[in-house]
């Protein structure tokens, strides 16, 4: 099979021919349709997350928002037929831990990060463990390219917003980057009934956040503080605020622009620069009583409400997919992340 594989941190990604994988006695192997490129596999580029003892071994082939047809199973495999369309959550279950008992399996003690621990998506075909746990059935009415962001950026959003924001109708949302993360959450939100206000260095990421539903847009790069223009549109600040980069700048922005009660949700993990060591504004947040709240990935518990609400449209998961490339740009599209050069989310389509 043909892959994408990292080789050296930063370097460009090496074209190979793979052997084909066999299912593990419990899994499958999907022939991969769709496979996004998102920032977390730039961050594994870069060799990032040392420090949550999370930098991934070499080679790898990355790539966990996918969605692929099952071609082979294992002889325990009970409930996944050959010949089902599926994605998968990027946090791989064992499906028996405390965690996954409880409808918690993001936060599994034996997780396997697809792309990083083990071979993701830049490939024809990957194998998935666990599988009757860990693969999730598409809806015919959902494509296969709109289907792959489920894997990752939309349903992280997904659980950001509904689970660990517990965003309410007539709240107000400030959304802090409107990468694809960034614009799945505006869209989630806004369709919860929030109103959202989007904020980003870039006008025309700025532009599609507006599409996605935002109310009101902020340009960092012309604002000078941030939190007050978010305080003055919201009338006294936002209800929950998300920060989807991940940098000390829009964390603290993010905790600036609350209400007092407010909810503070954060998605993106930092890079070298932070190094996972970000301070707070603490005397704020106690005067506030306001909420810090992480948000990883999404409990496959969540993923029938979250498919029903694509299924029915409600959620539109293609919007916000900008292009589609084949297997051989998959290495330009991470190089283009360094200086925020995409938008929206870049699809694998073609291998």
């Amino acid at each position: 099979m043909k892959v994408a594989q990292l080789v050296e941190y930063g370097s460009p990604l090496a074209l190979r021919e793979l052997a084909d994988p066999a299912p593990e006695p419990d899994g499958v192997v999907l022939a991969v349709l769709a496979s996004g490129i998102c920032r977390s596999d730039w961050h594994a580029w870069h060799g990032d997350w040392g420090w949550l003892a999370g930098q991934i071994p070499l080679p790898r082939t990355l790539g966990h928002e996918i969605v692929g047809e099952v071609v082979a199973a294992g002889p325990e495999v009970r409930s996944v037929a050959v010949g089902s369309r599926v994605t998968v959550p990027f946090h791989l279950a064992c499906g028996a831990c405390a965690h996954c008992r409880s409808g918690h399996a993001n936060l599994c003690d034996h997780m396997q990060a697809l792309g990083m621990s083990r071979d993701g998506g830049y490939a024809e075909f990957v194998d998935i463990p666990n599988a009757d746990f860990n693969c999730v059935p598409v809806p015919e009415s959902v494509s296969s390219v709109a289907a792959s962001a489920i894997g990752c950026r939309f349903m992280t959003a997904f659980h950001a917003i509904s689970g660990q924001g517990r965003v309410r109708p007539g709240e107000w949302v400030a959304v802090h980057g409107a990468g694809g993360v960034g614009l799945s959450a505006v869209q989630i939100a806004a369709a919860a009934g929030a109103s959202v206000i989007a904020i980003d260095l870039d006008p025309g990421k700025l532009a599609l956040a507006e599409k996605q539903g935002a109310s009101y847009t902020v340009d960092a790069s012309e604002t000078a503080d941030v939190p007050a223009a978010v305080q003055e549109l919201s009338d006294g600040g936002a209800h929950v605020s998300i920060d989807a980069v991940g940098s000390r700048t829009t964390v603290v922005n993010s905790v600036l622009s609350l209400r007092k009660g407010g909810r503070h949700v954060q998605i993106g993990l930092t890079s070298s620069e932070d190094a996972g060591q970000i301070a707070l504004p603490i005397d704020v947040l106690t005067t506030r009583e306001l909420s810090v709240i992480g948000s990883h990935g999404n409990p496959h518990s969540s993923y029938p409400q979250l498919l029903s609400l694509v299924d029915s449209g409600k959620l539109a998961p293609q919007d916000i997919v900008r292009q589609t490339v084949p297997l051989a740009r998959a290495g330009q599209v991470l190089a283009e992340m360094s200086d925020f050069g995409t938008s929206g989310i870049t699809v694998i389509d073609r291998f």
